[in-house]
């Protein structure tokens, strides 16, 4: 990284669909941002723009067909030259209520943790009060000098230009805090070998971080916000986020600290639920107000945004119950192996002194039920650390090819523990067969587990109360090298004037309950993707069957 505390800029023509010669005359957007802010933006050692900002704007430029330059200089002049217009926009601001009147604000493509860095002696700061008297450096022009400025912490502010000049002048033994962005702080503390520095204290949630422009400028906004939800529905932002950001995740654990991982593995999932739901309802309120003729359009585009922000979600969220799911299963053998060696000693005093208390409980119940405790611990960090990684490969956006050599008593088994919960509420008689030695098929396995999930769900739906059952079976015929999957259920069957439009987009028997319509006419497409065919029959009142066939390769699975 070029340590220079000098301004430079990075011109990229990105075609779009003018011809070569307006492109040429096309005056090129200017981006500014922090030359010292890694690793979301920096200078390289060739003193050229680099990093997440970097490479996410120049991947916006080109779903948009804009012509963009980048300029990297010192933030306050950057923000300066912002707010007099010498800038088009900025790729990397935090959104807050003071910067309102000046900037107008993308939706956030990143979120900015802010952290309190001290040396290795310093005190812990859990409260901005135990900054008052000291000396805090702060970069000039910040989010954080804003904040000590309006809400007047009484401390003594150290204003540098960069964040590397704050982590340096604190390392170097000069003033009492630092107030630096937490991946920033990380990663210039390994840049430079800054070992005498930590974080101290996280006072602040996260912060909504992304493009500004001058106030008004409502145009460039709404292309650079286009532009930012192309490129995430595309899953081209997460590769850009692997690449510069995944690689400065935070390590290690101490056992003091195993509840609080066990409380962010459940509550992210309830926000999940809870969002989920809230969403679905509000679309489903603004749909039934559409007209029929505006109703597939706006439909479509919805479902699609749902689908991409959902696999969004689940990518965050799946990243915050991994770590601290890990953490627990690096732990628990740390914790077996201590029981094991003070088993020894707990059990002469057994032998000498007759049965002992520990913890509640006596030692006679402690040591017979402990290990069947660390096996289920093991067992059920395991389980979901499994079902996150399910949900991770559902929710992903991958493109829709269909190169991929596909188990399908894989994809059903994986599918049916997606839907475990709604299956076990609508029934208690759920019967899977899968035939053994399947031969795999050509395909892609979200889509396919996309489907089973689709037909599963529809059966649940159907059945009017849990003595009904559901049975999924897996066949394959050898003359006609075909797989087949069959999802029957005994529910309230299809009337025979609705069977043949169950899989038009927007028909729905479930309109009043839900339902949108779109599950049965995604899989019968999907299905269709992989040259195979899906056929129904059904019974009023007797229950309904779905006969899926897909062409078998020529080699196992």
């Amino acid at each position: 990284m070029n340590r220079l505390l000098l301004m430079a800029s990075c011109a990229v023509v990105i075609p779009g669909s003018s011809s070569a010669l307006a492109d040429r005359v096309r005056p090129a957007i200017v981006i500014g941002g922090d030359l010292a802010y890694p690793p979301y933006e920096f200078l390289d050692n060739d003193g050229k723009p680099a990093g997440f900002n970097v490479e996410l704007t120049y991947a916006i430029a080109e779903v948009a067909g804009l012509t963009v330059e980048i300029r990297l200089g010192a933030w306050d002049e950057m923000r300066r030259a912002l707010e007099h217009g010498e800038l088009d926009a900025m790729e990397g601001v935090v959104h807050s209520p003071g910067r309102e009147s000046v900037f107008d604000f993308s939706p956030p493509h990143s979120t900015i943790h802010q952290s309190v860095f001290g040396r290795i002696d310093a005190a812990p700061v859990t409260d901005l009060a135990q900054l008052r008297g000291k000396a805090v450096i702060v970069q000039r022009g910040g989010i954080m000098h804003d904040y000590l400025v309006e809400n007047r912490v009484g401390a003594t502010l150290i204003l540098v230009e960069t964040h590397v000049a704050a982590m340096r002048l604190l390392a170097s033994g000069k003033h009492d805090y630092a107030l630096v962005a937490n991946l920033p702080g990380l990663y210039l503390g390994r840049e430079y070998g800054l070992h005498n520095i930590r974080s101290v204290g996280k006072l602040f949630g996260g912060q909504p971080y992304g493009y500004a422009v001058r106030k008004g400028n409502t145009a460039l906004l709404a292309q650079l916000s286009e532009g930012l939800a192309i490129v995430k529905n595309t899953g081209r932002y997460q590769e850009i986020y692997n690449r510069w950001l995944g690689s400065l995740e935070p390590s290690g654990v101490l056992p003091a600290k195993l509840i609080k991982y066990g409380l962010l593995v459940i509550v992210p999932l309830l926000l999940v639920l809870g969002a989920t739901v809230l969403w679905s309802r509000t679309l489903q309120r603004r749909v039934l107000a559409r007209t029929d003729e505006l109703k597939v359009r706006d439909q479509q585009l919805r479902q699609a945004d749902r689908l991409a922000s959902l696999g969004t979600l689940v990518s965050g969220v799946a990243h915050e119950i991994n770590n601290p799911t890990g953490l627990i299963l690096l732990s628990l053998p740390v914790l077996r192996r201590a029981y094991q060696a003070a088993e020894t000693v707990l059990e002469a005093r057994y032998q000498q002194d007759g049965d002992f208390m520990i913890g509640g409980l006596s030692y006679g119940e402690l040591r017979d039920e402990m290990p069947r405790v660390f096996q289920d611990m093991t067992e059920g960090a395991r389980r979901i650390k499994r079902i996150v990684e399910e949900l991770k490969d559902f929710a992903r956006d991958g493109k829709p090819t269909l190169d991929q050599r596909v188990d399908l008593n894989t994809v059903v088994e994986v599918a049916a523990r997606l839907v475990d919960a709604q299956i076990k509420t609508a029934t208690v008689d759920f019967r899977m067969e899968l035939a053994a030695e399947l031969p795999a098929f050509q395909g892609n396995p979200q889509g396919i587990e996309q489907v089973v999930v689709n037909l599963l769900q529809n059966a649940c739906h159907a059945l009017p109360d849990p003595q009904r059952g559901i049975r999924i079976a897996t066949s394959v015929d050898p003359e006609r090298k075909t797989l087949t999957l069959v999802v029957e259920d005994r529910g309230i069957g299809i009337p025979a004037d609705q069977l043949a439009r169950v899989t038009d987009p927007f028909f729905t028997t479930r309109r009043e309950h839900g339902g949108t319509g779109l599950g049965l006419s995604m899989s019968a497409k999907i299905i269709r993707e992989h040259l195979g065919t899906m056929a129904f029959r059904s019974s009023l009142g007797d229950g309904t069957t779905v006969i899926v066939t897909l062409p078998a390769a020529s080699a196992p699975a």
